[in-house]
């Protein structure tokens, strides 16, 4: 029933601005819409369409005058972009934020582009564990409404641990001795 309905709105629409609808039922019960009269069609009166005009609103005077808010720069002080870490388990990140900010704005590190957990939001020094390989970190500072005030450029570093399958690895199954075994005589 419902696409019957549609369907007729998708017909009836465009017809109602051409001119009178005409409508009929067939010897099969079915009904028929048309533009054209038809024997014992009978002809449908349409209102003019419904229209929507939004209210206008005017715009709020104080938002004209607010103050400006304070324009912060974020910045990853270490590591280095590209530096590399042999053997470590876990990184230092220092950032740096200009101008101080106030003791309701918090700032939190992003490792990989995820927020750090357990990291103190206070502080512009974090130590956090890494895994091997590629890492990109940012520092991000929010206000007490949790808007973003400033967001660092991103710092790529790598962390290099050795390889279990390292030529010069203890733990290397092709390191180990080969024993012969003993040959029956």
């Amino acid at each position: 029933m419902r696409w019957k309905l549609f369907t007729l709105m998708l017909l009836v629409g465009p017809m109602a601005l051409a001119g009178p609808i005409y409508k009929w039922v067939d010897e099969n019960g079915v009904i028929h819409y048309s533009d054209q009269p038809h024997e014992n069609a009978q002809k449908i009166h349409l209102g003019a369409p419904q229209t929507y005009k939004p209210t206008q609103y005017p715009e709020p005077a104080a938002a004209a005058t607010a103050a400006p808010a304070a324009s912060y720069r974020c910045a990853i002080t270490s590591p280095t972009d590209q530096q590399s870490f042999p053997n470590a388990d876990t990184v230092g990140v220092s950032a740096q934020v200009d101008p101080s900010p106030s003791a309701d704005y918090q700032i939190f590190v992003l490792l990989d582009g995820r927020v750090v957990p357990g990291q103190p939001t206070d502080s512009l020094q974090f130590t956090f564990g890494v895994e091997r390989g590629e890492h990109n970190v940012a520092v991000v500072l929010r206000d007490a409404a949790g808007k973003v005030a400033c967001q660092s450029a991103g710092v790529t570093f790598f962390v290099r641990q050795s390889s279990v399958l390292g030529t010069a690895n203890p733990n290397n199954p092709g390191n180990q001795p080969v024993i012969p075994t003993p040959r029956p005589h």
